[in-house]
């Protein structure tokens, strides 16, 4: 039974995986389309019972499901602390914590994560590719980004000291973290305008921070793309193993072979009788 139960739950290859799995989907639909409409004022007090029920019923049905896969999850441990385990524990939490604190159960829009499962019951394999390619294009870029923020951490907190020393406390910059929060506005262009500098300086040194801003914007995106056209590279494939490389290595992550590349095209013909010219 539990190995039945197994692969109706855990696998979508058979009729009936697929069927718990639709089935599974358009009821965490139904569920986070319940709490938008619950967080209408109109509705949530004219139906305030209906709300309360169907979200208690939804919640023990989404519990259960938790219960039974760890149950029939060969490994339950592996299961409970993987990434899918984790949002199904999310999904179920908000209800039980709104017994204690009020409020918490809009936070139920959190099995909208759970719709990523629909990948994996459609077979949208170019939608896992294209996913993986942008997976692996942000793991690369990681230090990069990394340094990239930190040398903006510096320059915003920089450029909030200067402002509160130039502007002090009369105009809105009433503390240093109050002044790099408007530095952090001003530099992602955002422009609140809830603090707005007065003085000569203060404005001059806000000009700066504008431009130098939408330079900063294109440094990430710039990083990702490249990051994102070497993932999207043809890899290369070992002579020795034959297993897949990327386009950028030079030896095989499998085998360690060194990986031969290929020579450049030669220059057209009348490209060469000019070039011998």
């Amino acid at each position: 039974m539990r190995k039945r139960l197994y692969q109706i739950i855990f696998e979508a290859e058979t009729r009936a995986g697929r069927s718990f799995d639709v089935v599974l989907l358009w009821l965490i639909v139904g569920s986070v389309l319940l709490v938008f409409m619950e967080s209408v004022p109109t509705l949530g007090r004219a139906h305030a019972r209906f709300f309360m029920t169907t979200e208690w019923v939804v919640t023990v049905i989404f519990s259960l499901e938790y219960l039974t896969r760890i149950w029939v999850s060969p490994r339950p441990w592996r299961y409970i602390f993987s990434f899918w385990g984790f949002v199904d524990l999310v999904s179920i939490l908000p209800t039980y914590l709104s017994l204690l604190f009020t409020g918490y159960h809009y936070l139920l829009v959190i099995r909208i994560f759970r719709l990523l499962r629909v990948f994996r019951v459609l077979k949208l394999v170019r939608f896992i590719k294209a996913s993986e390619m942008l997976y692996t294009a942000l793991r690369s870029s990681s230090v990069k980004i990394s340094i990239f923020l930190l040398a903006i951490t510096a320059i915003v907190v920089t450029v909030g000291t200067l402002m509160y020393v130039l502007e002090g406390g009369a105009n809105g910059f009433e503390s240093i973290p109050q002044s790099i929060y408007w530095a952090i506005v001003t530099v992602t262009t955002v422009g609140y305008g809830d603090i707005v500098p007065h003085s000569f300086l203060g404005k001059l040194l806000s000009s700066m921070v504008m431009i130098i801003g939408y330079a900063i914007i294109a440094v990430p995106t710039g990083i990702i793309t490249v990051e994102m056209s070497r993932a999207s590279a043809a890899p290369i494939h070992c002579k020795a193993c034959g297993q897949p490389n990327p386009s950028s290595a030079r030896f095989c992550n499998h085998c360690g072979q060194k990986l031969l590349q290929s020579d450049p095209e030669p220059p057209p013909a009348s490209e060469a009788s000019e070039d011998d010219s």
